[in-house]
């Protein structure tokens, strides 16, 4: 349930952005051009049949959940036990 509430924030800027002075960023081209690759791949993803069924299992999810909070609990709790138990280290 969304609940508004009052955020205050105090800085230690100066309120009037234009006399706040202007930081360079130097990103190395390296960076860039993966950024780049990466926002490309990610476009074309969303356009992917993909993408669609991922959402869908999301939502199947949702339902499964709303309807069966304690059993997806347990399940998530099963997992979790799993996994621990498989990264546990050995001493």
């Amino acid at each position: 349930m969304p609940q508004d509430v009052p955020v205050t924030i105090h800085s230690q800027e100066p309120a009037d952005q234009a006399s706040a002075p202007q930081h360079e960023t130097n990103i190395p081209d390296q960076v860039k051009e993966f950024g780049a690759t990466l926002s490309e791949a990610f476009a074309r993803f969303r356009e992917s049949e993909s993408y669609d069924r991922l959402l869908q299992g999301t939502e199947i999810a949702k339902e499964f959940i709303r309807k069966y909070p304690a059993q997806a609990m347990l399940y998530a709790l099963g997992t979790g036990a799993f996994f621990g138990l498989l990264m546990r280290r050995k001493r």
